[in-house]
């Protein structure tokens, strides 16, 4: 009876120990695969965030879901970007500066530029680890076949912006000049999702109407993903393209007249409440722990909307510039990364650029790059966990293809300054002008100067031996890996 009763319990715990390991080997893949949720906001500017202490409440539009989610995250108060909607999202799924995938300027419906099917995205790299991949909202790299989500490594795409929001304006401002409906209904944007087998269909009209609803529904699609595949077998890449704060301002019904900002500000809230519902999504899921959350904006400000009388739109902050130019207020905008499991929470004011999330992914899921093309990404993980003090120092900056600013640590470099234009409001982004100096770029020292107010090449001309080396390092790379030829609506070859 005694050897009966030895086997038994030696047989027990055998299988206790088999299931301790199952369980300890799954803890650890998800360590090395976890859920990841990238959120990405539209024309957000440093100064409308509560977390980053000029916006929210000081300026009557509290942010209190992502000032929580700050309140539990690496906040990145040096997160920079490119100048505008497309190069940025080209940036952010392919490690790369936009300007060598052919994508430095903002895409506009009838013109050649698309994501090409030869890139490597962020989507691919989680569909090569067994991730199931979605995305839902904004896309806005391209129309063509080879450039929809679902040929770059998306399982499904819903609640599908795939251009720009401008395009909700563009019918009735047709209508104005006596065009006809034909006309008009060749420029009318539209709501997309995938079919079971990839391919994209029309769900309806995006016009001003669901302009005031479309967030929300993308907040739900979001929402129900999570849920659908939280206790998957495979972990999910999730992407959420925001049409918030992206003018014209449409806020849902109930959150008109909540803010004491207006239109814009009535919009910024309902961002925030439709970001906590997907965080909230996350956490009843009880898939926290195990989920990186990252929230970032693709380029600064839209200050000036100029639609109607409540004219006042998003805010650099502390900084100057907005989207459409390379001043640091159009690039260096919020971004927070959420993973209370191995990242510690914190402020942070060394630099990462919205190219470095790939590599760090991919070494986070154990991957490595495809070799035969510059990646300008960093590898962030060490610094993302807290086990190096310092990031990236450097950064390019393009405008048609052009080298139009270098950031080196504190310092920003122009070979060509940003001038604003003349009218009222002025602006700069896309109605400024880049001038020639005399023969010597512009530097600003950004750290005691951030509204770029004071040219010191004459007295701080020792940084422009750093600059030449950064530019010198890219023009190198361009001989083995030229750059594809970049649309450009103002200049064209004979």
């Amino acid at each position: 009876m005694m050897t009966k009763y030895f086997y038994t319990s030696q047989m027990f715990l055998l299988i206790a120990l088999q299931a301790l390991s199952v369980a300890t080997a799954h803890a650890n893949d998800r360590d090395m695969h976890p859920h990841v949720v990238v959120m990405l906001a539209d024309n957000l500017g440093y100064g409308d965030i509560g977390a980053y202490g000029s916006g929210g409440q000081i300026r009557g539009m509290p942010t209190p879901n992502i000032d929580a989610l700050a309140s539990e995250s690496l906040v990145l108060t040096q997160f920079l970007v490119e100048p505008g909607c497309t190069p940025s999202r080209a940036a952010l799924m392919t490690g790369r500066y936009s300007v060598r995938s052919g994508l430095n300027s903002i895409i506009v419906a009838g013109t050649p530029s698309t994501l090409k099917a030869e890139e490597f995205t962020m989507a691919e790299l989680f569909k090569k680890h067994g991730y199931n991949t979605g995305m839902f909202g904004k896309w806005h790299l391209g129309q063509e076949q080879q450039s929809l989500p679902t040929s770059q490594g998306f399982d499904s795409y819903g609640v599908g912006i795939l251009e720009t929001t401008d395009g909700t304006l563009y019918p009735e401002s047709m209508r104005r000049t006596g065009m006809s409906e034909e006309a008009i209904s060749k420029t009318q944007p539209y709501i997309w999702s995938s079919k079971e087998n990839g391919e994209l269909e029309k769900v309806r009209a995006y016009d001003l109407n669901y302009r005031c609803e479309v967030e929300g529904d993308i907040a739900t699609a979001a929402s129900t993903f999570i849920h659908e595949n939280a206790h998957k077998e495979s972990p999910f890449f999730l992407y959420v393209g925001w049409s918030h704060v992206h003018y014209p301002s449409g806020a849902a019904v109930e959150f008109k007249g909540k803010s004491a900002a207006g239109a814009y500000g009535d919009m910024l809230m309902e961002h925030d409440a439709r970001v906590g519902e997907v965080v909230s999504a996350i956490d009843a899921a009880g898939i926290k722990d195990n989920t990186i959350v990252v929230y970032l904006s693709d380029n600064g400000p839209v200050q000036f909307e100029g639609l109607n009388d409540d004219y006042l739109g998003s805010s650099p902050g502390p900084f100057r510039g907005e989207v459409g130019d390379v001043l640091e207020g159009s690039l260096r905008v919020p971004g927070m990364i959420r993973w209370p499991k191995r990242i510690p929470a914190r402020k942070s004011n060394e630099m990462v650029s919205i190219h470095d999330f790939l590599p760090t992914f991919a070494a986070l899921v154990g991957s490595a790059l495809p070799k035969a093309r510059p990646i300008d990404g960093c590898n962030q993980l060490k610094f993302f966990e807290g086990e190096e003090n310092s990031s990236r120092e450097e950064l390019i900056s393009f405008i048609e293809g052009e080298v139009s600013a270098v950031r080196w640590r504190h310092w920003r470099i122009y070979p060509k300054q940003i001038v604003e234009s003349v009218g009222n409001p002025s602006a700069a982004g896309l109605y400024a002008h880049r001038l020639e100096g005399m023969g010597y770029p512009a530097v600003f020292n950004i750290a005691r100067d951030p509204r770029e107010r004071l040219n010191l090449v004459g007295t701080e001309a020792w940084v422009l031996s750093r600059y030449m080396d950064i530019v010198g390092r890219y023009l190198e790379s361009l001989k083995e890996h030229p750059n594809p030829p970049g649309f450009s609506m103002t200049q064209f070859s004979k």
